[in-house]
């Protein structure tokens, strides 16, 4: 079967895990409006699915997780912008970190450019060691639209600068020392990890998974309105029968059986 008749962006659930994995390893899983709209369209399912308490994102073959936007088809006039425009919306909405299910990124290679801003968009991420990272787009006259310019939310800001200037890659180790990766293992024992992590928070309860999402997020790049937020979400999911559920099952010794409600 020949790429063409492949889905791009491939699905699957375990459990109350989403996995999302870019389906183009011939091409490095290099980004089409196919795969954005796809993206896009599995964070709108995982946000209004109940079921679904945490997504991953991961990508097909060693080369690459994912070496950003597709250059010859750039080159071609096909742009990101042909996607729907209501998945491009939820796209763009992951890369900013306003997705309410916590989104874990498994980069069981090489992500720079588009897919190293794809990445910067997940809650977590789990890197090969023998990954690469970067933001080149400076090297080809462009410079990183995906929100890969804030990355100084992340860092100091003249490591940064560094980064985003030279357009250099840099290795899994020192991602992680940066902070920018959470756990790096050997390249088959990606997608375990980012699992692993899916299914500890997939236990938990999904209104505080969102507004805890949501308040650490503001509380880097708005602290105002994440001191706002906290008296307006506090409460409705502290009144939610899933808060009353953690508790009685405190008390009762057992495993929680959160709804959602």
């Amino acid at each position: 079967m020949t790429e063409a008749t492949e889905p791009q962006l491939v699905r699957e659930r375990q459990g109350n895990v989403l996995i999302a994995r870019l389906n183009r390893p011939e091409a490095r899983n290099a980004l089409t409006p196919e795969i954005i709209g796809g993206i896009g369209q599995v964070m709108v399912d995982a946000e209004n699915d109940p079921d679904i308490r945490a997504v991953v994102i991961t990508g097909t073959g060693d080369r690459a997780f994912c070496a950003g936007m597709d250059l010859r088809a750039f080159a071609a006039g096909d742009q990101p912008s042909k996607s729907d425009p209501n998945a491009m919306s939820s796209f763009m909405r992951h890369l900013k970190g306003e997705v309410g299910v916590p989104v874990i990124g498994a980069a069981q290679a090489t992500a720079v450019a588009g897919g190293f801003e794809l990445l910067l968009g997940c809650d977590i991420i789990v890197a090969s060691s023998e990954a690469k990272f970067g933001l080149p787009e400076v090297k080809r006259g462009l410079f990183a639209a995906g929100r890969g310019t804030f990355i100084g939310q992340r860092m100091p800001l003249g490591i940064a600068l560094e980064i985003a200037l030279t357009g250099d890659t840099f290795d899994a180790q020192r991602a992680y020392e940066l902070g920018l990766i959470n756990k790096i293992v050997p390249p088959d024992q990606v997608l375990t990890a980012a699992l692993e992590f899916a299914e500890r928070i997939a236990a938990n309860g999904p209104l505080g998974l969102a507004a805890t999402k949501e308040l650490v997020r503001l509380g880097v790049t708005d602290p105002a309105l994440a001191e706002k937020r906290v008296g307006e979400l506090q409460p409705s999911v502290f009144a939610s029968e899933d808060a009353k559920e953690g508790a009685t099952a405190f008390v009762e010794k057992r495993a929680p059986r959160f709804t959602g409600v």
